[in-house]
């Protein structure tokens, strides 16, 4: 099928076909996200053939906002829930995937592309040397990762690491490039098959997340290693990126918990102070308030 602007020279396209373009995609169900993604992708393009190869006099990717991601909310675990989330795995093999996948803030074409020769000995490290991704008619393509931030050494929780010793003992091969997490058959993990087999659906609705995404369990490990009051430079590190941009999101969502959790605080003194100042006026006191602590 013929894309909307398939048969649209370079010279005839203006905003209003732009801005017919992106309504088209939404009324399709396109996600707002992906619509703002493609938008962006064709912007970039336009801009090259206005701004350097002068092409075209401007670049008609003028929709105000078209651009920009208002994305839901996603789910961040607590602790107990990564672990009980875990446990629930339909099959075994996937316990320490999920714990690494968590702990280790790892991606999902990353954390499917390690090898036994990535992980540490003791299982204190592993080191992310590239990514599977999977395409169209091409199936699972290993390659390097999309930024040199990518290629990183992440250290892993003590408190894993046996889970991954064993792991590494029970369902991955002996030799150096042998595939840390498989299927039965030895193949890499493929995207498609992950749900199901693990029984996922199930898994999050019982541990209280029921539209949890896989993705989200490296959300949750960012938001769980800003909240260890990491640098912004160390974070960017541990997540593989090369902008401060994501790293500082999750700074600033800390430090709004923080003051939340502050806030909260705050109630409780707030309600014991009142407590006490009813109980002393009730005995004939003068209700003079105690420090509480």
């Amino acid at each position: 099928m013929t894309p909307h602007l398939g048969d649209t020279q370079l010279g005839e396209l203006d905003t209003p076909m732009i801005r017919t373009w992106r309504a088209k995609l939404l009324r399709e169900g396109v996600s707002a996200s992906m619509t703002a993604k493609a938008y962006r992708l064709l912007r970039a393009v336009l801009m090259t053939a206005a701004n350097e190869d002068r092409i075209i006099p401007r670049n008609p990717c003028q929709v105000r906002g078209a651009g920009s991601e208002h994305p839901d909310e996603r789910p961040v675990l607590t602790v107990a829930q990564v672990f009980d989330l875990a446990s629930r795995m339909a099959e075994k093999r996937y316990r320490a995937f999920v714990l690494l996948a968590a702990f280790a803030t790892l991606r999902w074409g990353e954390i499917t592309a390690l090898r036994r020769q990535d992980i540490a000995p003791d299982a204190s490290s592993v080191r992310v040397r590239g990514a599977f991704v999977e395409l169209p008619g091409r199936g699972l393509i290993y390659g390097p990762s999309k930024s040199r931030a990518g290629l990183r050494t992440v250290a892993v929780p003590e408190a894993i690491r046996a889970d991954l010793l064993a792991h590494l003992d029970e369902f991955t091969g002996s030799k150096p490039d042998a595939w840390v997490f498989t299927g039965k058959r030895g193949n890499p993990l493929r995207r498609g098959d992950f749900n199901p087999r693990t029984g996922w659906k199930a898994a999050v609705k019982a541990v209280g997340v029921p539209h949890l995404h896989f993705h989200d369990l490296r959300h949750t490990g960012n938001t769980l290693a800003a909240r260890t009051k990491a640098s912004t430079k160390d974070l960017m590190a541990r997540m593989g990126h090369d902008s401060p941009r994501a790293a500082r999101i999750y700074q600033h969502a800390t430090s709004e918990a923080d003051q939340e959790i502050a806030r909260g605080l705050n109630g409780l003194v707030d309600r014991e102070r009142g407590t006490k100042a009813t109980d002393e006026d009730d005995d004939g006191q003068a209700g003079v308030l105690a420090p509480v602590g």
